[in-house]
């Protein structure tokens, strides 16, 4: 067993990051400094609970980005598995490679989990929500993919 994740907490700095996405391009969190963002942390692409994840977020992706909130996905995919999984559900928003768990681990986000009755390490799914200062303003984990989104919406009031 690991050693459980550090969490973050609403007014912690959110660590910076830079990762490239499915196209190869580098993300930075810094890019989006005066914009609030949604950083959601997901196990692997293409999964069930991934799949329907993500196509909540892309469902809703208008009416967050309506009240000015930016989404980013990160897991250990490479990028083209990103892309595939990008290709697949129609996903129009920034997914990212964190081949080396240090983004998951830097947002408390990697640790051990329940997997079928056995304990593994891996990513956590959990949705980290950064002010447009920098600072936290919320942090989930291990949240449940199905109707995740909503509850979100319904927490950022929107």
């Amino acid at each position: 067993m690991s050693e459980a994740p550090t969490q973050l907490q609403a007014g912690d700095r959110a660590p910076d990051f830079t990762l490239t996405d499915a196209d190869g391009a580098t993300i930075s969190l810094s890019n989006y400094t005066g914009r609030s963002v949604v950083v959601y942390f997901y196990p692997k692409a293409a999964t069930p609970g991934c799949t329907t994840e993500a196509c909540d977020f892309r469902d809703n992706l208008s009416s967050l980005a309506g009240a000015g909130y930016d989404v980013l996905g990160i897991s250990s995919d490479g990028e083209d598995d990103l892309q595939a999984f990008a290709d697949d559900q129609s996903l129009t928003f920034p997914l990212l490679s964190d081949p080396d768990h240090r983004t998951a681990k830097a947002y408390g986000a990697y640790g051990d989990k329940d997997l079928g009755g056995k304990t593994v390490t891996g990513t956590l799914r959990s949705t980290i929500v950064v002010n447009p200062d920098g600072t936290v303003k919320s942090a989930e984990y291990n949240v449940a993919a199905e109707g995740h989104v909503s509850r979100l919406r319904e927490q950022l009031g929107v």
